[in-house]
């Protein structure tokens, strides 16, 4: 039986990247919660959300961490922040093998040469 981190994996990727809206039966809880303030509570959410993103709307995950039954994403999306990317942190509680819980923090996205601090914000 695959891991949780590998199915966030593949249901970002799923939803987001090749636009499959049956992902969200086969990988949310029917009872999902949404604590993104900008996507409706629910599937639906989900649902709703997915035709209002741009054509170029992309979703890569970097690098996943399980610890129970919680994953931690760190991603990078394009095409959303009209003036380049963003950095993305994903939490999801999982529930019988389904995302039954997600938080994110979103924000722009820094090129490697232009932080301050001399280091990636995503490797």
């Amino acid at each position: 039986m695959p891991g949780n981190k590998s199915t966030a994996r593949k249901a970002m990727d799923e939803l987001f990247n090749q636009r499959d809206i049956t992902a969200v039966e086969r990988y949310f809880a029917d009872d999902y919660i949404q604590h993104n303030p900008m996507i409706a509570d629910g599937r639906d959410g989900l649902i709703e959300l997915l035709p209002t993103l741009p054509e170029d709307f992309r979703y890569t995950m970097l690098r996943a961490f399980e610890d129970g039954d919680h994953v931690i994403a760190l991603a990078r999306i394009g095409g959303y922040l009209p003036d380049g990317d963003a950095a993305v942190v994903d939490v999801f509680r999982f529930e019988d093998g389904r995302i039954a819980e997600h938080w994110d923090v979103v924000q722009a996205y820094v090129p490697d040469d232009r932080t301050v601090s001399g280091h990636p914000m995503l490797t």
